[in-house]
């Protein structure tokens, strides 16, 4: 009688098509379906099919993902403006807005109209020294602090007194001592004798604190736009969130381990049509017209635009029309590489500030349009989605569209900050 053979167990089995997918590849499946969809599918056809139908029901992915449970966490939101930051925290639906400030009435209207009558327009400074004022309790802090006196770009920044408002986000971080507190501000922040005393301060009150500078880009924000920012946490040691995007031009193949290309110029705004007339339409026209408007410029100023290619820069004027060239500009021979420049459809746009409507100001001429970019435009570029409202005139507008956190980009820090509460039990 012959024996059974016994099967042999292959030492390296086949993986299952139908292996379960990893999980941060269906995080940033379920938080942008319609950009990875087309990609991931390519590398998990079955599982991304099932993953992505049943997310469009509920938002979640069956993948063993944690799942938050319902509470809302508290969040108080210093030198607010017009609330990009407040924003990013809201969007992850796990964080309720309670009190805000900001010195500037407009940006605290415009935060009002977007999160409920919260944001007290004045001196927070002052406010703290009245002995009567109480700040309500919340799990989280957030907020940016003025960084114009770090900021390479201010050349007195030594001795500035915004230098020193870093102390009065600690009082009130004293005062109420949330779980965790988020502070934002330029990278230069990180190397500066103020950010030791930031540190030390926040140790002495229990915190442990994390910080790095982040490049908006990473996080899917269509601009290179690098941040410093503080994550500290008094429930243990908090993380700083991964990028979700990356530059494909310098490195190759991520997208097998889940990360999508960067957000281009193009993407965000070619659905746009052409400006319409020079005047802001705030209540006269439903978005995104309602910011869509242009400029008048000179017939000199025209004619210079259309001596910059895409991706061009004042050089490139001087290059093609130096009879048209302001004198200022020839006789820089260095630097100053983006004044006068043009953005490039396929990439991502460089910093918008709060003067993005000059272009003798940076690199914020439409890639293929003979004008700047409107604030309908550099408000998506800072990944303001078009329902937020804004109020004010235009320069108010514009100042606040520059000032702020990309929404996305506070977004990213908001569930890294989730994360870091699931982890340390706090439910």
């Amino acid at each position: 009688m012959k024996a059974k053979r016994k099967h042999k167990t292959s030492q390296n089995p086949k993986p299952s098509s139908r292996a379960a997918v990893p999980t941060d590849v269906l995080r940033i499946l379920r938080d942008y379906p319609h950009q990875s969809y087309s990609v991931l599918r390519q590398a998990f056809p079955s599982q991304v099919r099932d993953s992505y139908m049943l997310g469009q029901g509920n938002g979640a992915c069956r993948s063993g993902e944690p799942q938050y449970s319902l509470k809302k966490y508290k969040v108080i939101d210093l030198f607010a403006g017009a609330g990009g930051f407040t924003l990013g925290f809201m969007q992850t639906g796990r964080f309720e807005p309670i009190f805000a400030n900001d010195f500037n009435v407009y940006a605290a209207k415009t935060y009002n109209a977007n999160f409920g009558d919260h944001c007290l327009h004045g001196d927070i400074t002052e406010f703290l020294q009245r002995k009567s004022w109480e700040i309500p309790q919340a799990d989280v802090i957030i907020g940016g602090p003025p960084c114009q006196g770090f900021s390479l770009l201010n050349k007195q920044r030594h001795g500035d007194p915004r230098k020193e408002l870093w102390k009065t986000f600690l009082e009130v971080v004293e005062r109420v001592l949330p779980s965790v507190f988020v502070m934002e501000n330029v990278p230069e922040l990180l190397a500066s004798l103020e950010f030791l005393e930031i540190k030390k301060t926040a140790e002495r009150l229990g915190y442990c604190v994390v910080s790095g500078v982040l490049n908006a880009a990473d996080y899917g924000v269509p601009q290179r736009r690098k941040r410093a920012i503080v994550i500290a946490s008094r429930r243990g040691q908090p993380e700083l969130p991964k990028p979700t995007h990356f530059d494909s031009r310098k490195a190759r193949n991520l997208y097998q381990q889940g990360f999508l290309d960067w957000e281009t110029v193009g993407r965000a705004i070619g659905d746009l049509p052409g400006a319409e007339g020079i005047d802001i339409k705030l209540g006269l026209v439903p978005p995104p017209m309602d910011l869509h408007f242009g400029r008048s410029p000179t017939k000199e100023s025209l004619q210079r635009y259309k001596c910059i290619p895409e991706g061009g820069n004042r050089f490139d004027l001087q290059k093609n029309r130096p009879d048209i060239t302001p004198d200022c500009w020839i006789r820089k021979k260095s630097g100053g590489t983006d004044l006068f420049g043009r953005l490039w459809w396929d990439r991502p746009a460089f910093t918008i500030r709060t003067e993005f409507f000059k272009p003798e100001k940076g690199r914020y001429l439409h890639p293929r349009q003979h004008r700047p970019i409107t604030h309908r435009e550099a408000a998506r570029l800072q990944s303001f989605p078009d329902n937020f409202l804004f109020v004010g005139t235009k320069i108010e507008v514009a100042r606040q569209i520059g000032n702020a956190v990309p929404p996305l980009l506070a977004k990213n820090v908001a569930k890294a900050v989730l994360d870091h509460f699931l982890e340390t039990s706090v439910r």
